[in-house]
């Protein structure tokens, strides 16, 4: 019999959405805080090692209370740091030098398709219709939100380092959900604080920080024609686009599925050019405005999909078990066998929605 209350599980599935959505907020705001830095006269590298070594430096406590992490996953946490902070970092601004910058954040947000890819033939796990076809429709209006069609050129190595950096975007969503799985599961806390840690360490060894002026952090920037301390955007991207946007993201793929939390990291893309036109008077035109509701349409429909329905069989990876099949353990277990995929994507975000989604 069912419930009339809402279930445990879609409590914890709102929870993973509302995650996801405050995480693309916050990472969409990184470029808007970062431009006035750049124009004032810090280069691009500079600017990314100010982002994740001030936010691995605010985060010191929370990897020193979690030091027991490094010794349980040091593996994960040397992969999330390389790939999904570092890696991304450095091939997307590796990208923009060879590419436009439009072609090289649609080649990056490519990172979703990839990750279904991942799913269906490396992890061998289903992937739902509504997942698939909301990647589509998110990545098509991506191409409407960065007007790809006004700044098209081709460079093969800076297509390589675009490339580069959806693959490391998609190392950032499967670590991020292997950090809850296997036999030492650890606090999504720790895989952010040690990622950005390693990140750090690792952007320091090429970027030489040494080497800026970082006088100017004490001078003033414009934005939008107006005037106001450097000291302002460069906090807003540390604590609110770097350590917000890891911690909430990272838990966000542990409630959700990697799938379904790709594709809503699309809307990063939107919030980015809705920010740039509010606080940088960079307008938006049509064509963007319904790329923006199509990356919007994208998301709910990866979040809405239903399961693939598999009742008879493992799905296993990297050591999940199919709990709907043999033992029900996500608290929802009556609802799991009835071969109509009954087990909503909301409903079962620990099993269902990380083995259909």
């Amino acid at each position: 019999m069912r419930s009339s209350s809402p279930s445990p599980a879609r409590g914890i599935g709102s929870l993973g959405l509302s995650l996801a959505l405050v995480s693309a907020f916050a990472f969409g705001g990184s470029g808007t805080a970062a431009k006035p830095l750049i124009e004032a006269g810090l280069s691009p590298l500079h600017v990314v090692w100010l982002r994740v070594t001030g936010a691995a430096v605010v985060l010191l406590p929370l990897a020193y209370r979690h030091r027991d992490a490094v010794r349980q996953r040091p593996g994960l946490l040397l992969g999330f740091g390389l790939l999904a902070v570092a890696g991304v970092q450095a091939c997307y601004f590796a990208a923009i030098s060879r590419i436009p910058v439009g072609v090289a954040l649609l080649i990056e947000y490519l990172g979703p398709p990839l990750l279904l890819g991942y799913v269906k033939f490396v992890q061998r796990r289903p992937v739902s219709r509504g997942a698939a076809i909301g990647a589509g429709v998110a990545v098509t209006g991506l191409a409407c939100v960065v007007e790809v069609w006004n700044g098209l050129g081709f460079d093969a190595l800076g297509v390589v380092f675009a490339l580069g950096a959806a693959c490391c975007q998609v190392g950032y969503f499967v670590l991020a959900d292997a950090g809850r799985r296997g036999e030492k599961p650890i606090d999504p806390i720790a895989v952010s604080a040690y990622g950005l840690l390693i990140g750090a360490v690792v952007l320091t060894a090429f970027t030489r920080p040494w080497e800026a002026d970082w006088s100017l952090l004490g001078g003033r920037v414009a934005m939008n024609g107006h005037s106001l301390p450097a000291v302002l955007p460069a906090a807003w991207m540390v604590l609110v686009a770097t350590v917000l946007a890891y911690l909430t993201g990272v838990v966000a793929v542990q409630h959700l599925s990697p799938p379904v939390a790709g594709v809503v990291a699309n809307l990063e893309a939107v919030v980015a050019t809705v920010l740039a036109w509010v606080l940088l008077g960079e307008h938006l035109g049509a064509p963007q405005l319904l790329g923006g509701l199509l990356v919007l349409v994208g998301a709910f429909a990866a979040q809405t999909s239903k399961p693939v329905s598999e009742p008879e069989r493992t799905v296993a990876s990297g050591g999940l078990s199919d709990r709907v099949a043999r033992t029900g353990e996500d608290g929802d277990g009556d609802e799991k066998g009835n071969g109509d995929g009954g087990g909503d994507v909301q409903d079962s975000p620990k099993d269902a929605v990380r083995g259909s989604a």
